[in-house]
């Protein structure tokens, strides 16, 4: 299992965003998961399309790679990413649990 990452950049070559994704097997289809682990866009930049282009670039290389689906979690209250995440994918309804070791 590999960590893949990409960084948006401004005008000005400084960069506004990163994200980082893996893929694992899955035991309901035949194509990899691809999992967003991880998507930031700093405050400044946010709300300017660079948070939707970093994840199109991920659901562009999982399409690519021959992945079933690309998910991803966040908070409840992280109302600013969830607005883009709304437009963006279909809400799944699942309650995440875990097991902290």
């Amino acid at each position: 299992m590999d960590l893949h990452g990409a960084i948006a950049r401004d005008s000005e070559g400084g960069a506004v965003g990163l994200v980082h994704w893996l893929t694992h097997p899955a035991t309901r289809t035949d194509g990899d998961y691809c999992y967003l682990e991880d998507l930031f866009v700093l405050p400044s930049a946010r709300r300017s399309g660079v948070g939707e282009a970093l994840i199109d670039h991920v659901r562009r290389w999982a399409v690519d790679h021959g992945c079933a689906k690309v998910y991803w979690l966040t908070a409840d209250s992280n109302s600013t990413a969830r607005s883009l995440y709304e437009r963006v994918a279909a809400r799944t309804g699942f309650v995440q649990y875990q097991i902290r070791l």
